[in-house]
């Protein structure tokens, strides 16, 4: 939970902020409502993906800041999709 708490207290002072989350911890995110949040199907400890895949790693990133860029209302929930390295919007 601690993320979701550290993207709040950032956003409060103007900054705007992104969560990537794992699959496992979607209630946290659901319960917390950071302003933007992207959840991953990866493992825990690895919401970018596995080390040493770093195509798979900048699709993650990469699709954090799209969410950055295109969000237009708090919260935002977007699930990553591995197959099509795109979002899908839940929130």
């Amino acid at each position: 939970m601690t993320v979701g708490h550290v993207a709040r207290a950032i956003e409060s002072i103007g900054i705007p902020t992104v969560c990537v989350y794992i699959e496992a911890f979607r209630p946290d995110a659901e319960l917390l409502k950071p302003a933007r949040t992207l959840v991953t199907p990866h493992l825990m400890g690895r919401p970018l993906g596995l080390p040493h895949q770093r195509e798979q790693q900048r699709a993650v990133i990469l699709a954090a800041l799209r969410l950055l860029e295109t969000a237009d209302h708090a919260p935002t929930l977007e699930t990553f999709d591995v197959s099509t390295h795109h979002m899908e919007g839940h929130l």
